[in-house]
């Protein structure tokens, strides 16, 4: 739905889907994390060690919607809409906040979506993040100087993919006659 922010089907409608999902998004996400990690953590103090390809994929997919977020915030700052007759022709709960503000202030009280939304989506940003955190305690870690360590003694196999094929000096020229040219597989 970001990829119509701007465009001709860029409406007041549209930016409140994309509010509504971002919204369920987040807290699909939040739900999400709540069932697998009190799980793990309850494994991890009985000291079994399990691998959770779900935390793993739950992961990736919150990082995912995170760079999501910063997409959207920036469209949302870039590309900002005009939603207050949106919200006037639109039948809501009734507005007693709106209402006891605007006489305790004395003025009018026009919210601005834009920087409303912009707050909300670093809110959520925020929250993501820290979920992220939370998770990333429990994701299994890689060995990173063993694995280069047994690449690296296995010289035999890497030269096989780095070094160039020699062909013999009689068919050397003829690489560009494909039919005289002596094929590998012979």
């Amino acid at each position: 739905m970001l990829i119509h922010i701007g465009t001709a089907r860029d409406s007041p409608e549209l930016r409140e889907k994309i509010r509504k999902l971002r919204r369920m998004c987040v807290d699909a996400c939040k739900h999400t994390a709540q069932h697998l990690l009190p799980q793990i953590r309850s494994a991890v103090a009985e000291g079994i060690p399990a691998d959770h390809p779900h935390l793993v994929l739950v992961f990736y997919m919150c990082q995912l919607f995170l760079k999501e977020l910063s997409k959207c915030s920036r469209l949302v700052q870039l590309i900002p809409m005009d939603m207050t007759g949106y919200f006037e022709n639109r039948a809501g709960p009734s507005n007693l906040g709106n209402v006891i503000s605007q006489i305790l202030l004395c003025k009018t009280i026009a919210p601005d979506f834009n920087q409303e939304e912009i707050c909300s989506i670093a809110k959520d940003s925020q929250e993501l993040s820290r979920l992220l955190s939370e998770m990333q305690e429990f994701l299994p870690t890689q060995d990173l100087s063993s694995e280069r360590q047994a690449v690296l003694a296995n010289d035999d196999a890497c030269n096989k993919w780095t070094r160039k094929c020699r062909r013999n000096s009689l068919y050397k020229s003829f690489g560009t006659f494909c039919c005289i040219q002596r094929h590998n597989y012979l």
